[in-house]
């Protein structure tokens, strides 16, 4: 007979405090998202205002926060946990950005192992699919935009298509589409059988609803033949209209950089964000009433002085972040993509005194706003790869050549991945031929039998 054991166990854990959850959402969200967020806090937290004039930052927080530290018993969120929690993973890169119908099916693409000639093949009917998932395009306008190809080779790409996910895309007609959704089901599927001659050969006579002419034409019962009918329902007449709904979304930059004086200088773009501040008036009521049930409340008053000092740490540290990076990539600001030199979170961490998780959320879904136009920061950031003489190139500086070469080439005798290696390698730069494919096909160049005039 086993005994019950009452015992004591010590154990220590990293969390984040209330405000440091929000300070890294802040953090972390879009110029967009931000100004939303900070309107929604308007609407829900009776202590926060717009002010209407511009301000600088509130000089009362300290002496609001000494004045209120007899009420820290009534916010005391120590049961959270301490510390600081930079060392826990980034749970903020984990979440997958939305992707569009044509992203989800090349994706798929690559795990198929084709030829070249396949996947741009197949990359062409993708690029010719609606929204719906349908081919509207006919294969002789399609083959006219691949020179060369010869017609058994559309068709064949059209069917490696038609096998990605979700089933019926691809398709040239709704009886197609239906068919290929019944295809993709196992046989043993009652009323499968009927279902696909209906879709293939009888559409109109199910549409006119004439189910006697239906029961003769197929020679099945009436239980078999609304199994079937039931079935066809059940498909989605319309598949890719589900697959990664895409919302076109206004870029604003959150910092701006400009030259003076041959100096670059950054500034953070606060003209688009809400001024908010704690409403004095009503913290001074809070005070001076104290009675009773105001433990909401004084919960309430804490979350909008964490606001509006996270806000502030915000703008410091996108700021930190935008300056150093400037910095690195003077020579980017100067000639373009071609002085884009190699850059890693960990080394504007170890410069800003900060952890890598921060600079990370720092420069996430963040936009610089040039005189070479609007960029993102993680454009900034690209891997190192070796040249003959020692030194090093960033990946985007290899981009920009390839683009470079291609562009100057002579269309009626197009350069090869291998001939694009080698004038790589004139140029110092050490990289394998796939390397070579693989920033090709990011920036959307076709191969050289496309390219040729």
């Amino acid at each position: 007979m086993s005994n019950a054991v009452l015992g004591l166990r010590l154990k220590q854990q990293l969390t984040l405090t209330p405000r440091l959850q929000q300070s890294v959402k802040l953090l972390q969200l879009s110029a967009l998202e931000c100004v939303q967020e900070l309107h929604q806090a308007i609407a829900q937290n009776p202590f926060l205002e717009e002010s209407a004039e511009a301000e600088a930052a509130d000089s009362r927080s300290e002496r609001e926060e000494a004045a209120d530290e007899s009420s820290r018993a009534d916010l005391d969120f120590s049961s959270s946990g301490g510390g600081g929690g930079e060392d826990t993973p980034d749970w903020t890169e984990w979440t997958a950005s939305p992707s569009t119908l044509h992203d989800s099916l090349r994706e798929q693409l690559l795990l198929l192992g084709l030829t070249e000639r396949d996947h741009v093949l197949a990359n062409l009917i993708i690029d010719a699919l609606d929204d719906d998932g349908f081919l509207r395009l006919p294969l002789e306008e399609l083959a006219a935009l691949a020179p060369g190809a010869a017609p058994g080779e559309i068709e064949t790409a059209l069917r490696i298509v038609q096998t990605l996910e979700p089933s019926g895309i691809a398709a040239r007609s709704l009886g197609e589409c239906l068919a290929l959704q019944l295809e993709s089901m196992n046989g043993d599927t009652p009323g499968r059988h009927i279902a696909l001659d209906l879709v293939q050969n009888r559409l109109s006579m199910m549409a006119a609803r004439d189910n006697t002419r239906l029961r003769d034409a197929l020679g099945c019962s009436e239980e078999e033949l609304r199994l079937a009918m039931e079935l066809i329902r059940s498909l989605d007449p319309r598949p890719g209209s589900k697959v990664g709904t895409f919302e076109p979304r206004a870029i604003v930059p959150d910092v701006i950089v400009r030259k003076e004086k041959k100096r670059w200088l950054v500034t953070v773009n606060s003209a688009i964000y809400p001024r908010i501040r704690v409403n004095q008036q009503y913290a001074d009521y809070f005070r001076q009433a104290r009675d009773g049930e105001t433990a909401l409340l004084a919960q309430h008053l804490q979350e909008a002085r964490w606001l509006v000092r996270n806000l502030e740490q915000r703008f410091l540290t996108i700021q930190r972040v935008a300056e150093a990076v400037v910095t690195r990539q003077r020579n980017f600001f100067e000639y373009g993509d071609l002085a884009m030199r190699p850059l890693t979170l960990r080394e504007i961490a170890d410069e800003l005194g900060l952890h890598e998780s921060t600079v990370s959320r720092a420069t996430s879904h963040k936009f610089m706003a040039t005189p070479r136009g609007v960029v993102a920061f993680k454009r900034f950031f690209s891997r190192q790869l070796a040249t003959t003489s020692g030194g090093s190139c960033s990946a985007t500086a290899i981009r920009a050549l390839l683009r470079e070469f291609i562009a100057a080439e002579d269309r009626r005798n197009p350069l090869s991945d291998v001939q694009l290696t080698g004038l790589l390698a004139d140029r110092g730069v050490k990289v394998a031929r796939r390397t070579v494919t693989k920033y090709r096909r990011s920036m959307q160049l076709p191969a050289v039998d496309f390219r040729r005039a």
